[in-house]
């Protein structure tokens, strides 16, 4: 995605060379389009035109039928993933694609359930991921976490399950525990127990919800998961109290402005509230959620709140901060990366 000057306008800096922090993005969902097509190929699996056409899928998730044609469209792809070097190149390119992209650090959300059939059960599921990104992470540079996300389609008990394994896998690389899936279907509170037991194994929570919910679903994942992040939570923008609440605990919102409007949360890219978060304090970080079904990786974001919500460069480090801040990189990477950030603004 370029960036449209006016004429006399200064150039401005390069924003794939601003160091960054990616959030928000889910496993199948990272995968390159061109290596779909090649696994599909290689196991015979028949992709829709939607998968398999060269353009991001015309999908829009704001009534049951939508959700579930996304859905239906992330399973096909998933369906793709069946061995262990398969795992490794998913991660492998995704952390080249985020290294492309500026993204010094990534923690990518994975419920391993959804692999496990295919590699030989729940542990060896996680273990395989876990290698794939200490692997990808010495051989690209981006220093790579795994979130464990549970479903809300769910039974609470599996997640639970989820959790004590997350907890299990802490020294191996597992940082936080999420909950993904359609926020419209189980209440958070039937969760609590399951990120209760994540917290106290040291893992940080981080599910979703204000996406296709309003702001009471912001609210459940503070008051019934102790979220100190919110995966999207742009819906908090309605409610201004909830906003003040956000900013005043500093819990980040994971902003991924190209799969809002992919998905029909806001009609127009200018309709999502980047600017009311960002200017009511709350922190936030840009992520890419599912560039294979959206079309954009994690640089076109920040190109995107440059170009349709009239951030300066300023305020693009600032958001780059925000998203390394909010990671759990160890503080020396932390420390380094936010004078990198103040570098790249420095420069003319």
């Amino acid at each position: 995605m370029e960036s449209v000057r006016t004429p006399g306008e200064a150039a401005r800096r390069d924003l794939r060379l601003l160091p960054k922090a990616h959030l928000h993005l889910h496993f199948t969902g990272s995968m390159r389009p061109s290596t779909l097509l090649e696994l599909a190929d290689k196991y015979g699996v028949h992709l829709p035109e939607a998968l398999s056409g060269g353009e991001p899928p015309k999908l829009r998730a704001t009534d049951e039928r939508g959700w579930f044609r996304f859905q239906r469209l992330y399973d096909i792809a998933r369906s793709c993933l069946r061995s262990p070097d398969d795992i490794r190149r998913l991660v492998r390119e995704a952390a080249e694609e985020d290294a492309r992209d500026g993204s010094r650090w990534l923690e990518i959300q994975v419920d391993p359930t959804s692999y496990a059939p295919r590699l030989g059960g729940l542990i060896p599921a996680l273990e395989i991921i876990l290698d794939a990104a200490e692997s990808a992470s010495r051989e690209t540079g981006v220093g790579i976490r795994v979130l464990v996300a549970a479903n809300r389609m769910k039974h609470p008990l599996d997640a639970r399950t989820l959790a004590r394994l997350a907890v299990r896998y802490a020294d191996r690389g597992v940082v936080g525990f999420g909950l993904s899936n359609d926020e419209r279907r189980g209440l958070a509170r039937d969760f609590d127990r399951a990120f209760a037991i994540a917290r106290d194994g040291g893992l940080l929570a981080a599910p979703h919800g204000g996406e296709l919910s309003g702001p009471s679903s912001v609210r459940d994942c503070l008051d019934d998961l102790h979220a100190v992040r919110v995966g999207h939570g742009v819906r908090a923008a309605e409610d201004p109290r909830l906003l003040r609440r956000l900013a005043d605990r500093g819990v980040t919102c994971e902003v991924c402005p190209a799969s809002n409007v992919a998905l029909g949360v806001y009609e127009k890219q200018e309709d999502v509230p980047l600017r009311t978060l960002y200017e009511a304090g709350v922190p936030m970080a840009l992520g890419a959620d599912d560039p294979l079904l959206f079309g954009a990786r994690l640089a076109a974001q920040y190109e995107l709140a440059r170009d349709h919500h009239a951030f300066t460069d300023p305020e693009l480090a600032d958001l780059a901060r925000q998203s390394i801040r909010a990671s759990v990189a160890p503080e020396p990477l932390r420390t380094d990366l936010l004078n990198e950030v103040d570098a790249w603004l420095a420069k003319p």
